[in-house]
């Protein structure tokens, strides 16, 4: 099978720790492989399916990170308090510096440097699977950073002595993310060099398509350094001639090449339904001779799903998830409780208008409870404020050929069902506060895709439609901010999947933010 040309400056010289070993490169392959480092391409440019190997640079970077940030904030923090306060120490920084430190103080401290911590790592500034740039990252860290100033103005009420105020939080805040950004610099520098004097030395086992991929992906990582030996492989017809020249044996010569070379690492890349003998035969040399190796689990190739090793049982197994599955998701559960409670609380005599207002303007309950399809298609009772007549399900039957909905939605301007007061409520959106009590109960979030009701859902014909059913459903999401009920129902499945897809807590909180001019605007509200 023709193979992909590769890049012939790529393959480092290996060292042979026997000259004997020469006599093992097979025959019609003189040509020694040119030497140069290279550099592998970001974590997300490889695929879910090949094997992170040794990220020395990016773990490093992070490792650094992580008490730097924290010791920044206090720093510049504690900082401004004490210039701000100056004046009030008439002994200046020596008062300062004998006050008395309680445990309570010890104990804030603490929290503050946790919670900067905890945000940072919210918004993804100590993630191992992706390399960025001081560039790239500034927003994420301006985001922290701002979120922080924000947590930290809650001790400004509980000063008693009022030194602590909220010109030291606005003085500290840009000055904090600016001293981050500049310690973040030089932290990266320090780590890329001390990366560069450490170069994994790879052997490829393999010369077919996915040995190339995976080789090309190695050269474009800015985050590692490696040296590619050369590939090993038995069946090397219909190879290209430059895969020939950097061919350093067989497979049955692999042992001998381990013993002789220096080889950090060997990369298996032979597909695994072909060649399953010859894959377990490469690992077992590769521990006799005490090398590290790994595999690229491509038995199953999937588009969506992304490989995680679990041990549920005690025994490892590869979970093929869906959607997120990570500590994020308790962060998103904590902020739905929080964000639930204090609307509840607030827009409680909100509550009590429009209840008196649907009350006296239309016969019947206040709410209106229908059951829906949530999360991995369990049914739950959905709440809102009713602004239909009594008997609206029953009449919608009668209704269905005045649908302006294509797809299994339905939809009517004007409908004739609705009550006097109907009509504003559900264009400004104030029907739906009552869900705030579903999300409270766990059956919905703040943001995800609609609930759909259980006559929509029947009406699906496609498997991959029931995929929105994959996330916890919630009140608002990019079908809100984006048009609502002016979106064909295919636009508005292609942005539920792009969401769950490219869920985030930041897009979570990007799309609370929009939902608000959204609502207040009433574009596409029916």
């Amino acid at each position: 099978m023709p193979t992909a040309p590769i890049r012939r400056n790529s393959l480092a010289k290996p060292t042979y720790l026997d000259p004997t070993y020469a006599a093992l490169r097979p025959s019609g392959t003189n040509a020694e492989p040119r030497q140069g480092s290279v550099d592998l391409s970001a974590q997300r440019a490889l695929p879910r399916v090949l094997p992170r190997v040794l990220p020395y640079h990016r773990n490093l970077f992070i490792e650094l990170c992580r008490p730097a940030d924290a010791a920044v904030a206090l720093f510049v923090f504690g900082s401004v308090f004490v210039l701000v306060n100056a004046d009030a120490m008439p002994n200046g920084l020596n008062e300062f510096l004998l006050l008395r430190l309680t445990l309570g103080n010890l104990l804030t401290l603490g929290l503050f440097a946790y919670a900067w911590q905890l945000l940072f790592l919210l918004f993804g500034l100590y993630d191992n699977g992706e390399a960025r740039s001081l560039r790239t990252e500034a927003p994420s860290v301006a985001a922290a950073c701002t979120l922080g100033a924000l947590v930290s103005l809650f001790p400004v009420n509980w000063s008693e002595s009022g030194a602590y105020s909220l010109r030291v939080v606005l003085i500290a805040w840009p000055l904090t993310l600016l001293t981050t950004l500049y310690v973040r610099f030089w932290l990266r520098v320090i780590s890329e060099r001390v990366q560069s004097s450490r170069v994994t030395r790879v052997l490829i086992v393999g010369s077919g398509p996915l040995a190339v991929r995976l080789h090309d992906r190695m050269l474009d990582d800015p985050t590692l350094t490696y040296e590619v030996l050369g590939f090993v492989d038995t069946d090397v017809d219909g190879r290209t001639p430059e895969i020939r020249e950097r061919l350093l044996g067989s497979l049955e010569q692999l042992e001998s090449i381990l013993m002789r070379t220096v080889v950090d690492e060997v990369v298996i890349a032979l597909p695994i339904k072909s060649h399953y003998s010859e894959i377990q035969r490469t690992i077992e040399e590769c521990e006799r001779a005490g090398v590290q190796s790994r595999y690229s689990p491509d038995l199953f190739p999937a588009r969506l799903a992304r490989p995680r090793l679990e041990t549920p049982d005690g025994q490892p197994a590869v979970a093929m998830k869906v959607v997120s599955d990570d500590y994020r998701l308790v962060v998103k559960r904590a902020i739905d409780i929080m964000g639930a409670v204090v609307g509840l609380v607030l827009l409680a005599p909100l509550f009590a208008i429009i209840a008196i207002a649907v009350k006296a303007t239309s016969r019947g309950p206040v709410f209106f409870s229908q059951e829906r399809y949530g999360w991995r298609k369990r049914r739950f009772k959905m709440h809102k404020f009713r602004t239909m007549v009594l008997d609206a399900e029953a009449l919608q039957a009668e209704l269905e050929a005045r649908n302006e909905a294509v797809g299994p939605v339905f939809k009517i301007k004007n409908d004739p069902r609705m009550t006097p007061i109907g009509g504003f409520l559900r264009k400004s959106s104030l029907d739906e506060l009552p869900q705030l009590w579903n999300v409270l109960r766990g059956e919905m979030s703040l943001v995800g895709p609609r609930p759909l009701p259980i006559r929509d859902v029947h009406k699906f014909e496609d498997s991959w439609l029931m995929r929105r059913f994959s996330v916890v459903p919630g009140m608002t999401g990019l079908w809100q901010v984006s048009g609502r009920s002016e979106l064909t129902f295919e636009d508005w499945v292609q942005l539920d999947l792009r969401y769950i897809d490219h869920w985030s807590l930041r897009l979570d909180l990007s799309l609370l933010l929009r939902t608000f001019p959204a609502v207040l605007q009433a574009r596409g509200a029916k």
